[in-house]
């Protein structure tokens, strides 16, 4: 099962951002890195390099691929998309986020 469950708006928006990409055989990767003002820090770009062991779900027309190592600081989470023009983009709503930074992009994971 994958890690992340998205929304039909961010679907929508990563549909537009894959043909507007143009490459083929591209697909929005997600993860965390070390980082951000909280610890952990959210990624998302297009990418076409695979991963062993990528969590892939395949879901109208786009392909989304999470490595392994962030799957555990990502389950359960949802990827929500919102056009607003303040406070508008990509925001993850993550269950295993003990506290977010203000302006969404990192996160302290629960028990660190």
């Amino acid at each position: 099962m994958f890690p992340v469950t998205l929304t039909p708006e961010a679907v929508t928006r990563v549909q537009q951002l894959v043909a507007k990409d143009g490459r083929a055989g591209v697909f929005l990767r997600i993860g965390v890195k070390g980082g951000g003002c909280s610890g952990l820090e959210y990624v998302m770009k297009l990418d076409e390099r695979q991963i062993e062991g990528d969590h892939i779900l395949e879901t109208d027309g786009i392909v989304v691929r999470c490595d392994p190592k962030s799957e555990k600081f990502l389950r359960g989470a949802t990827l929500k998309y919102t056009g607003n023009l303040i406070g508008g983009g990509f925001v993850f709503d993550n269950p295993n986020a003990s506290r977010s930074c203000g302006c969404g992009t990192s996160f302290t994971p629960k028990g660190a």
